[in-house]
């Protein structure tokens, strides 16, 4: 083959390389884990070690009582230095779930979700299910964004994915919501919308307030559940 030919085949195989490319949906970019940190400062989701929070409510048409713990323990996932944060969620009061989350704070201040080990647990006390587990790296699960650094009205992100287990979104509702729980009141609370593809039709609101963290979370549409913070302790 000539060499102008030579030049002209490969024009072409440029310019369909770049089409395809552009009709190809976009994606977000791989997440530079090497300026990640276990210390999650984020004024709207604090995670200082040895901080419990306690929430009581209604799931699965039970009363509910939920304690969330900050522990002093980090695990690497994925290449990033995560906290590790210990959930039990109590239903009539029994154990039914254990849940450990990895958090970790981006050097902009965004908190990202690394993962999770769920196990729920049946009446003796012994695992029955862990679906919905996963971690970032693994089988295809990438880590997600779980609150902005700069929260705006309208910001949307994931805050996880493993393929049919864990797809949870949020979106930015309002900055000065009112807020009312057990714990205390505020009227400048940062209200979110969350959903699922793999629960279309149900949507939740949640509610967090500055130097707390999640107060309160309820079905906005779908089965009711409710969450409200009843305790809190800063950590030391």
């Amino acid at each position: 083959m000539s060499t102008h030919r030579l030049i002209q085949a490969g024009a072409l195989v440029l310019a369909f390389t770049a089409l395809t490319a552009a009709a190809r949906p976009a994606t977000a970019s791989p997440v530079k884990h090497s300026g990640f940190s276990a210390q999650v400062t984020n004024p709207w989701y604090p995670l200082k070690p040895g901080s419990t929070y306690v929430y009581r409510g209604v799931k699965d048409e039970e009363p509910s009582r939920e304690l969330m713990t900050v522990t002093r323990r980090t695990k690497m996932i994925d290449g990033a230095p995560c906290v590790v944060v210990s959930d039990l969620l109590y239903l009539r009061g029994r154990l039914e779930e254990r849940t450990t989350d990895f958090y970790t704070q981006d050097a902009k201040g965004n908190v990202w979700y690394f993962g999770e080990n769920t196990a729920e647990l049946d009446r003796q006390g012994h695992v029955k299910n862990r679906s919905g587990s996963w971690r970032a790296g693994v089988d295809g699960a990438r880590p997600g964004i779980f609150m902005f650094a700069h929260p705006r009205v309208g910001q949307s992100a994931r805050q996880e994915y493993y393929k049919g287990q864990a797809e949870d979104h949020f979106r930015v509702l309002r900055l000065n919501a009112t807020v009312r729980v057990t714990f205390g009141s505020s009227r400048h609370a940062l209200l979110t919308k969350e959903w699922t593809p793999l629960e279309p039709g149900v949507i939740d609101h949640k509610y967090y307030v500055r130097g707390i963290g999640t107060v309160l979370e309820r079905t906005a549409k779908g089965p009711l559940e409710r969450n409200e913070l009843v305790s809190f302790r800063r950590g030391s």
